[in-house]
C-alpha cells in the first residue's frame, strides 16, 4: 500500500465509491465516507476543482475500515493505529478486509429481527398531525393522550403538532395498557430515553460546532449510528434480562 494510501491522478469519484461498498456494507453512506476522511482514515486526491478522487488504494482501505467496525466492532481510534502501522512499514495486520460470515457477526436475532441501524434514524418526510389525527391513528382518547403527555412519553412540536413516532408510542403505551400498565408507569422510559440522549449530544455537539463544510454531515452521521448502538445495547441488555426472568 502507498503511504497514507493517496490515488494517482485518476481516481473514483465519491459517489462510484459508495456504488462499489454498498454490496457489501449497505448501511454506508456519502457521509459516512466523509466522517472516515476527516479521521484521517482515507485521503482521497482531488481534482483541481476539489473534487474527491479515490485511487482503488483507498477503496480497500475502506472496506478494511467498515470490516473492522462491523465484524470486530473495533473503535476508529485502534484502526487508525493499524493503518498508520501499515503505511509506515511497522509490523501490524494486513490492511484487507476481514470476511466473517454475516450470520455469525450481523447484529440480528437467530429468528431474524433486525436490531435497529443508523438508517433507521435518518429524517424522512416532515409530517405534522393535529391532535384530533392523532388521536385517530393511535386508536386512543383524549384522556390517555393527556396522560401521555402529563408523564413526557408523547410531546408536541412548538406549534402544537405531532409527528408519526407519536403515533407508534401510543399505539405501543395502548398495548401495554392491556396488562394492567398505565402511563404513570412508564415515566422510567423516559427517563431513559431523556439520558441516552443527553449522552449522545455530549458526544456530538463538539463535531456540530466544527466550521468546515462537512461538520454537519459527520455529525449527523455520528449521531444516527451511536442512536443505533444505544438502542441495540438497550435491547440486547433487556432481552439477557428477561431470559434471567423465564430461566431461558
Amino acid at each position: 500500500m502507498t503511504a497514507a494510501g493517496r490515488p494517482q491522478r485518476e481516481g473514483l469519484s465519491i459517489g462510484a465509491v459508495l456504488a462499489q461498498l454498498r454490496s457489501d456494507f449497505p448501511d454506508v453512506t456519502i457521509s459516512k465516507i466523509r466522517f472516515l476522511e476527516s479521521e484521517g482514515l482515507v485521503r482521497p486526491g482531488r481534482t483541481p476543482s476539489g473534487y474527491r478522487q479515490f485511487a482503488p488504494a483507498d477503496v480497500e482501505r475502506l472496506r478494511f475500515v467498515l470490516s473492522a467496525q462491523r465484524d470486530h466492532y473495533l473503535p476508529l481510534k485502534v484502526i487508525k493505529e493499524q493503518l498508520d502501522a501499515a503505511d509506515s512499514g511497522a509490523a501490524g495486520p494486513e490492511v484487507t478486509p476481514v470476511r466473517l460470515p454475516r450470520k455469525l457477526v450481523s447484529l440480528s436475532s437467530p429468528a431474524g429481527d433486525a436490531l435497529p441501524s443508523a438508517e433507521d434514524f435518518a429524517p424522512g418526510r416532515e409530517v405534522r398531525l393535529t391532535r384530533e389525527e392523532l388521536l385517530e391513528q393511535a386508536g386512543v382518547d383524549a384522556g390517555t393522550l393527556a396522560e401521555l403527555e402529563q408523564y413526557g412519553l408523547v410531546r408536541p412540536g412548538p406549534a402544537g403538532f405531532y409527528d408519526p413516532d407519536s403515533v407508534l408510542v401510543a399505539r405501543t403505551v395502548r398495548a401495554m395498557t392491556e396488562f394492567g400498565i398505565e402511563p404513570r408507569h412508564l415515566r422510567a422510559f423516559r427517563a431513559s430515553a431523556d439520558r441516552e440522549v443527553g449522552l449522545l449530544e455530549q458526544i456530538v455537539t463538539p463535531v456540530y460546532r466544527h466550521r468546515d463544510a462537512d461538520a454537519k454531515a459527520r455529525a449527523d452521521e455520528m449521531v444516527r449510528e451511536l442512536a443505533a448502538l444505544s438502542v441495540t445495547l438497550h435491547t440486547l441488555l433487556v432481552k439477557a434480562g428477561i431470559r434471567g426472568v423465564t430461566g431461558g
